[in-house]
């Protein structure tokens, strides 16, 4: 997946979970934040960041956040990425081979999942989550507790017992890690509920990506520690 009309800028502040502040050439411009998530680690003062400017002129905020320099390794913040680079993959055939349908936001009872999958007698039912979080080449998810995370683990652990596949997929916005693993320290449940998934059939998958400026695209599977 690609960006137009981006921006080099340097993190000003953040004064709430859906927009920040930032400086393009002395001028302070206000941006919308596409993830809600703390990233205390990756939004600090000074940091270079990339923006994308929004196609309407009159929105509010007129500039959306994309990335995020930590170092000397780029980070994509926004968390509609994930579900659009998994899609494309999907879409390859590389990922389920024979797939005959795609459907996103798919309802299942009470839940909802990001995709659904036909791919002959298969039928399969896929939550992702996008990883921004990282430390000494380690990615972690998630950066704040998620108790809809746990939600969808729990759903998708009940799926396979009325017959269907299940997966949670991790889409690490980075690449160069060494591997990933959930965040036990921040929401111990999640971790938990992760194991407790896995154990009855919930396949769990993690991928880095090719991250750019302008860019971000699925890259090679990575390691997984529970």
């Amino acid at each position: 997946m690609t960006y137009e009309n981006i921006e080099k800028a340097v993190f000003l502040s953040r004064p709430n979970r859906f927009i920040a502040h930032f400086d393009i050439n002395g001028k302070t411009v206000v941006a919308h934040v596409k993830n809600t998530g703390r990233c205390k680690e990756l939004l600090v003062p000074g940091a270079r960041v990339i923006l994308q400017k929004a196609d309407n002129p009159n929105r509010k905020t007129p500039y959306d956040l994309i990335a995020v320099w930590k170092g000397k390794r780029l980070i994509n913040m926004d968390s509609q990425a994930p579900n659009k680079v998994f899609m494309e993959h999907l879409q390859s055939g590389l990922y389920i081979k024979g797939i005959t349908l795609i459907k996103p936001e798919a309802k299942y009872g009470g839940s909802r999942f990001d995709f659904y999958i036909e791919a002959g007698e298969r039928k399969i039912f896929i939550e992702v989550k996008g990883v921004t979080l990282e430390a000494d080449g380690v990615v972690l998810f998630p950066d704040a507790p998620t108790e809809r995370g746990v939600k969808h683990l729990n759903e998708l652990a009940q799926c396979i017992s009325d017959g269907y596949e299940t997966q949670v997929v991790f889409i690490i916005q980075m690449d160069g890690v060494r591997y990933f693993t959930p965040n036990n320290k921040t929401h111990p449940a999640f971790g938990e509920a992760l194991v407790a998934a896995e154990k009855v059939g919930v396949k769990v998958a993690a991928f880095d990506c090719a991250v750019t400026e302008n860019s971000m695209n699925i890259g090679k599977p990575i390691p997984i520690k529970l």
